[in-house]
């Protein structure tokens, strides 16, 4: 594999504290964003992600000032998410230190955001979060679900990817629902999906638990970013031994 794999910890923002749960509920703390922010930077991490869980269901805009405090200790590219739903609120996150947006409910309720989104900003800075759900109904399998995991929108989570891809998104960020903050390991069988065919970076994200998760993360689920908060928030792994298992796998990875 030439590719070089990228560790990305995911800041999940809810009253202005980062949160960890499991399959998206029983939250509890993980700390300041900003020290934890700073704190993944030293580490080593190649970029970082916040998204600001809450946002969407209590229908407001992302909190600003978060991404402001976070963006000023960092020089990795940052990636926010969170009640972004028009190209104002991207170009105010952007403006406010964001590297990247990521969008999901409002390319769900609105698809020709992306396209939009990209012809004014770029492909580049567009990532498609698609939470998906296992639903043999589907082709795929798999459905896609929006705020939180509680809404099911209905639509096949590959061709949604698709879609995505093709309207100009620049990075799908794939969450397994099923398997988010389990730490039984990423959900291959969604990632490979989604991945195969894809060509453009594919996150993956949701049960990242042990060493060997990782190193599945990419050679049998095919992503390039590998996204993970619980291990990283808590300390279980540092993103060091992460990326110097990978080495010593055969995988390329960015600054150790």
């Amino acid at each position: 594999m030439d590719k070089i794999i990228k560790i990305m910890p995911c800041l999940d923002i809810k009253d202005g504290q980062v949160v960890k749960g499991v399959k998206f509920e029983n939250l509890r703390s993980a700390g300041d964003p900003v020290e934890n922010a700073a704190f993944y930077d030293r580490e080593g991490a190649d970029e970082l992600a916040m998204l600001d869980i809450a946002a969407t269901l209590e229908g407001r805009k992302n909190q600003l000032e978060w991404v402001r405090k976070v963006a000023s200790v960092i020089n990795i590219p940052l990636t926010v998410g969170g009640g972004i739903s028009s190209l104002k609120d991207i170009e105010e996150v952007l403006e406010a230190g964001a590297s990247k947006i990521s969008v999901n409910s409002a390319a769900l309720k609105n698809p020709n955001l992306i396209d939009e989104a990209a012809a004014r900003f770029g492909e580049n800075i567009i990532t498609l979060a698609i939470d998906g759900m296992r639903n043999e109904s589907m082709d795929s399998g798999f459905e896609v679900v929006s705020s939180g995991g509680r809404k099911k929108a209905g639509l096949d989570a590959k061709k949604w990817a698709r879609e995505g891809e093709n309207r100009g998104a620049g990075t799908l960020l794939l969450t397994s629902m099923d398997g988010d903050g389990t730490k039984q390991g990423y959900d291959i069988e969604f990632i490979k999906l989604i991945s195969s065919g894809s060509t453009i970076p594919v996150i993956a994200s949701g049960g990242a638990g042990e060493l060997e998760d990782f190193y599945e993360g990419v050679a049998g689920g095919g992503a390039s970013i590998l996204l993970a908060a619980s291990v990283f928030h808590f300390r279980t792994l540092s993103i060091r031994e992460v990326k110097l298992y990978l080495k010593e796998k055969g995988l390329k990875v960015e600054r150790v």
